[in-house]
């Protein structure tokens, strides 16, 4: 890929950026001041940003380019899809051949009877859709009062008023009015956090059996489904403990409440298989699916669901769509992405190459002084930075400022590693090669030893 040399001075790039763009979660005053990175090109698993520094891209976008960046084949089938038909609905009766034999990959792909596809633009909008699916569902079973949908505390489901109220950041749910009527939140299985004196397997039981408590309280006729990300991405790369997913599994199944799993993050190979479902034995009537679908390449999303709720929902109409369900050039462009995955085993290469290789770097990490545990399933992971291993202890000021400086020191020596609060987290494309892992944990390593010399020049531990 050659490289664009013929953009403007990145001084005035910011500028303009500054003046006319407004960013996501951000403090658009403040970031102007800094002024933002400007990324001109990308190729496999790094970026390059328009002062000719080469970036390792451990986040893998927003956690979606798992086949990684540059690959002409994507390009090339948007190019044909776009000559072709660029765009046609799928409203009034009318389909096209890119959304047809993307349903049917995705229904062969995925685990169990989930044989039904109903798309979206992006993870967000398809979790707007699981609200409308599920309440629509009961209603037509004749059980319209089944509809309060329980999350968890510090979920990500998306940043749409829908989508964000399933979501339990509280941030998010500071503005706007979130969260909807009739969205309730557990707590999370995040036993480093909350787990205090409990064992792992003790606190994931506790945790999962809140669910069946907010049933009991709510009334089984007032509960229409739970919804959960197999493992939480944006919270901090939570793993719930072995406990917890069997559990409520088994409550689920019990108050024949619908089960959704947000596999928006976890699908299509990060987890080390197809679904995280798969890989943690979740057996869910609905997944939530995005970003490693096409690989971020198209914005596309969708909602796949399994036969019943399909049957159901199928009966009469479904007054719900979006402009860009099923859009050809989309569609197009995740077959190509889903072709690569499938034909160059890049599942494969996750587990017997990428997984093991980034495990052992990412675990070699837990003897810095600041690094309070490592965890990692598949192809994402993250590190609890504290003051005090043995104790768990957080740091004595405002949660978050250590991830902020970690990431910071990351940012400065060209390593893409996000902080959720005081984690860090990785979440690096499927296709990264041993070599470009070793290269990871020793930027990882620098950024951490720079962050706890800076920590200690101010007092801070």
């Amino acid at each position: 890929m050659p490289a664009i040399t013929n953009h403007l001075p990145t001084a005035e790039l910011q500028a303009l950026d500054a003046a006319h763009h407004m960013h996501p979660f951000s403090a658009n005053a403040e970031l102007a001041e800094k002024g933002t990175r400007i990324i001109t090109r990308a190729k496999g698993v790094y970026l390059h940003d328009s002062e000719g520094n080469k970036i390792l891209d451990a986040m893998a976008g927003l956690w979606c380019v798992n086949i990684g960046y540059g690959r002409d084949e994507l390009a090339d089938a948007a190019a044909r899809q776009m000559r072709e038909l660029p765009y046609y609905n799928t409203f009034f009766m009318t389909s096209h051949a890119p959304v047809i034999a993307l349903a049917a990959k995705i229904a062969e792909l995925a685990p169990g009877d989930l044989n039904h596809v109903f798309f979206a633009g992006s993870g967000s909008e398809a979790n707007d859709t699981n609200i409308r699916m599920v309440r629509t569902y009961w209603a037509t079973k004749g059980k319209p009062t089944k509809s309060i949908i329980i999350s968890r505390k510090n979920a990500y489901h998306g940043s749409s008023v829908g989508s964000g109220s399933l979501g339990g950041m509280a941030p998010m749910h500071a503005q706007g009015g979130l969260p909807i009527p009739d969205i309730l939140h557990i707590n999370e299985p995040n036993w480093w956090a909350e787990g205090g004196d409990m064992d792992r397997d003790a606190f994931g039981l506790a945790r999962a059996q809140e669910l069946e408590q907010a049933i009991l309280e709510q009334g089984e006729d007032r509960v229409a489904a739970f919804i959960a990300e197999p493992i939480q991405g944006a919270g901090g790369v939570i793993i719930p403990p072995d406990t917890y997913w069997p559990e409520i599994q088994r409550i689920c199944d019990k108050y024949e409440i619908l089960l959704i799993a947000d596999e928006v993050i976890c699908g299509f190979g990060r987890t080390g298989n197809w679904f995280g479902s798969q890989t943690l034995d979740i057996k869910p009537h609905i997944m939530t699916i995005a970003k490693g679908l096409s690989s971020g390449y198209q914005p596309i999303g969708g909602s796949v669901v399994c036969d019943e709720v399909a049957e159901v929902i199928g009966s009469g109409e479904f007054n719900h769509g979006y402009t860009y369900s099923g859009h050809p050039v989309a569609c197009a462009v995740a077959l190509e992405n889903l072709r690569i995955l499938e034909e160059e085993n890049v599942i494969g290469h996750v587990q017997n190459v990428a997984a093991p290789a980034l495990h052992e770097m990412w675990h070699g990490l837990s003897d810095h002084p600041l690094v309070g545990e490592t965890t990692i399933v598949g192809m994402m992971g993250s590190l609890a930075l504290t003051p005090n291993k043995g104790s768990r202890a957080k740091f004595d000021m405002e949660p978050g400022t250590a991830g902020f400086m970690c990431r910071e020191r990351c940012f400065a020596n060209n390593l893409v590693m996000r902080h959720v609060y005081d984690r860090m987290v990785i979440s690096p494309p499927l296709v990264v090669t041993p070599e470009d892992i070793k290269e990871l944990g020793k930027r990882a390593r620098t950024a951490l030893d720079e962050c706890y010399a800076q920590m200690k020049d101010q007092n801070l531990i």
